[in-house]
């Protein structure tokens, strides 16, 4: 027996090439031993040699995907082989992290464009550094048997790549050529078309049709970018009339239609590959890609197939969700036939397996930071810290909210917040969400100690959390409680940090007094908090209506300020008589102090989108991209009685400023910054105040109107110079929510114990 260490690694090291990276350091360094693969990441035994040096460049030199979260070594005595090894991996189960999903490495890249490479012009090429991971993934280990592409078995020359270690494909277990590995064809009018199938779907995109595109985490609809004609055709299609389309294009094709920074360029091309929002600059693209908008969505191609396309095809093209309205994006070949088929002109397919649906991530850059506004591929199934005193949490299980569905695990000191699920009120997306559970829990080998849920007990999550619980605790948290536990935990807020002034600005949550919240200042922690200040409630008429039409939450506003002449004639064509007296009767009319709605009244007074939207948050993006525009102004002012925010004077001024535009002395642009501005002031204020009475610590930013990157800046400029937590890695909207519910349940849970 020799004297040396026993080395654990954990966090992200499976799937990125730690095994090879490790034996090459051991091997320089002169060591003896074994590495492996098992439940609990990767575990070394080594001796000889310096084995300081190679403990410290285990995470100082480690593959660009791998995430270190832990390095642990204790003396261990054995029997080391003469030299080093990899061994085969061991056990089931998961501590481990999963790798997420990585966009095609420079290397691959090569490979399929060199006429002498035997990989050229294959749509699966990848290695260790990149291609699928989570959405092919049955079970950990990370092993091929475990993904889907045990279905193809592996030629002799792909073999020995995944054989040597020397090789970047070592056990890359996607690994595959054009001889043994997955197929693409394109399909149209039912049957394959014989040819080269990038060429021909390339020939189809610039003829002006619509290709569905089989990509990593489901089906996107594809046209061209540049063409009205085709666009128009897909927005008919898809009853669509106005919801941006996302866009996909090489850094050169882009940089022709956007602003690029150096952060924004870099962020582009990391493995995530996320859609970022743009500012529109130089050449335009036709309208009809995002109706109303200043900014465009735009990615890289991600995979070897994207990158053959657009090489073949050579202009920027739509890539859009393969989905029915509402409905989850199809994964499967049998799906796609079956309900895109009124959507595209043919299908670009392949037979690898689609595993996990995956929507593609959405973010964006802002001078504070980058900014998640849909956690999907590329970012799960990364996990986050919890923050200090969490150490003995238990496992939680968070359910998030009825919106953009996500769920929440806690285990082992991380938490998993899993990627965007959608709206869960249609019957297909509840069942992916129930199907995520499923998986995530099996995945991560999870057995939770208790449940968290929306205070709403008419939310589907809230429903099955209390299906679930049985003997088990089952803690309610209030919607915007959660939106500040939310952003304490992603900023490794202390337990016991002490409290904050939290601004949470979103559409809708239920309050504890049964009204709908919207628009707060709480004071609070992980433990509880204070509502200090809200916007003054209106009422919310037809109830959900009022989410899909503006004009009925500009109506109840002006009506409510003594502007119903008003309402009147802007809103001619609209029932107000019927909606008058649905508020007088209390008729589904609940009070809100909804920030979100205070948005659609706003921008329905402006002439945007009255009577309906045809996406969520369709008015407040098209009044932030009216407002990027405007001259800067402090903004209109709001009357404060007691915690009550009263917006009756900022109407008057937005309504004597609206009489003005004929006289060419404002601008809707103006208008719309001012409201901005306003709004900002008044709650930055409030927050600020807090502070200053020593009652707060910091101020933490979070609900959906903070994706609005104006009011972000605009509410910033206004605290100045205090502490302030904001979102980074966790969307400030209710994506984000099973986070926060998740660590109130926690300390929920922990403070029980602690009482005995």
């Amino acid at each position: 027996m020799i004297a040396g260490r026993r080395i654990r690694v954990r966090g992200q090291v499976q799937g990125v090439g730690f095994r090879p990276f490790v034996w090459q350091l051991a091997r320089a360094l002169g060591l003896r031993g074994d590495v492996v693969n098992d439940p609990d990441g990767v575990l070394i035994r080594a001796c000889g040699g310096d084995l300081d040096t190679f403990e410290e460049r285990l995470s100082a030199d480690a593959p660009k995907l791998a995430r270190v979260d832990l390095v642990e070594s204790a003396p261990l005595s054995f029997d080391p082989p003469p030299d080093f090894r990899i061994a085969a991996s061991e056990g089931a189960g998961a501590r481990t992290r999963v790798t997420p999903d990585a966009a095609t490495c420079p290397d691959c890249l090569r490979e399929i464009r060199n006429p002498d490479d035997r990989r050229h012009g294959y749509a699966f090429a990848n290695c260790t550094h990149c291609g699928p991971r989570f959405t092919i993934l049955k079970g950990l280990p990370y092993d091929r048997s475990q993904t889907s592409m045990a279905a193809f078995e592996m030629c002799p020359a792909c073999a020995a790549e995944y054989a040597d270690p020397l090789d970047r494909r070592f056990h890359a277990q996607p690994v595959a050529c054009a001889e043994c590995g997955p197929r693409l064809w394109f399909e149209q009018d039912g049957r394959e078309r014989p040819g080269d199938a990038i060429a021909l779907a390339a020939r189809l995109l610039g003829e002006g049709g619509i290709v569905a595109v089989k990509g990593l985490g489901g089906f996107h609809l594809a046209c061209d970018a540049t063409d009205p004609t085709a666009l128009d055709r897909l927005r008919t299609r898809k009853r669509r009339p106005t919801k941006p389309f996302a866009l996909m294009g090489t850094e050169e094709m882009i940089s022709r239609h956007a602003a690029l920074s150096e952060a924004e360029r870099a962020r582009l091309h990391d493995p995530a590959a996320p859609i970022l929002l743009l500012k529109q600059q130089g050449t335009a693209l036709p309208q009809a890609v995002a109706p109303g908008q200043t900014t465009l969505g735009w990615m890289l191609p991600y995979t070897p197939l994207h990158h053959l396309l657009l090489d073949a095809f050579g202009g920027p093209l739509v890539m859009t969700s393969g989905n029915l309205s509402g409905e989850p994006q199809v994964t499967g070949n049998s799906a796609a036939r079956e309900k895109l088929a009124e959507f595209a002109d043919a299908f670009l397919m392949h037979d690898r397996e689609i595993l996990r649906r995956l929507d593609d991530g959405v973010e964006r850059l802002t001078p504070q930071g980058p900014m998640i506004l849909r956690r999907a591929r590329g970012q799960v199934p990364g996990t986050l810290p919890l923050p200090p005193g969490f150490e003995e949490a238990p496992q939680i299980t968070a359910y998030g909210g009825q919106m953009k569905g996500a769920i929440c695990l806690i285990k082992d000191g991380q938490a998993l917040l899993s990627h965007h699920l959608g709206d869960l009120d249609d019957a297909l997306t509840w069942d992916a969400f129930l199907q995520a559970e499923a998986d995530y829990t099996a995945l991560c080998d999870h057995a939770p100690a208790g449940f968290a849920c929306d205070l709403h007990p008419e939310f589907r999550t809230s429903q099955h959390a209390r299906d679930k619980v049985g003997a088990r605790p089952l803690i309610e948290v209030q919607h915007h409680h959660a939106h500040l536990a939310s952003c304490l935990a992603e900023n490794g807020w202390p337990r016991d940090g002490g409290r904050v002034a939290g601004i949470i600005l979103d559409g809708l949550g239920l309050g504890p007094d049964g009204t709908v919240w919207g628009g707060e200042v709480l004071l609070g922690d992980y433990s509880g908090f204070d509502r200090r200040a809200w916007l003054k409630p209106a009422p919310l008429i037809g109830g959900d209506a009022a989410n899909r039409e503006p004009w009925r939450n500009a109506l109840v506003r002006l009506d409510a300020v003594g502007l119903g002449h008003v309402a009147d004639e802007l809103f001619a064509d609209a029932p107000v008589t019927l909606a008058r007296k649905a508020v007088i009767a209390g008729l589904n009319a609940p009070l809100s102090s909804s920030a979100g709605r205070l948005f659609d009244a706003v921008a329905a007074i402006l002439g945007i989108c009255p009577e309906k939207q045809s996406y969520e948050g369709e008015a407040a993006m098209r009044l932030e991209a009216l407002a990027t525009q405007g001259r800067d102004h402090p903004g209109y002012g709001y009357d404060r009685d007691g915690g009550e925010f009263d917006p009756a004077a900022m109407f008057h001024c937005l309504l004597d400023d609206l009489r003005a535009l004929e006289t060419g002395r404002q601008s809707v642009e103006d208008i719309a910054l001012r409201f901005h501005a306003g709004l900002a002031r008044t709650f930055a204020s409030a927050a600020r105040h807090l502070l200053d009475a020593g009652e707060a610590q910091a101020v933490a930013l979070s609900g959906g109107c903070f994706q609005n990157a104006l009011l972000l800046d605009l509410t910033l400029r206004w605290l100045g110079d205090v502490p302030v937590l904001l979102h980074h890695k966790v969307p400030a909207n209710d994506g984000g929510l099973a986070l926060g519910q998740a660590l109130v349940a926690a300390d929920h849970i922990l403070r029980m114990a602690e009482s005995g």
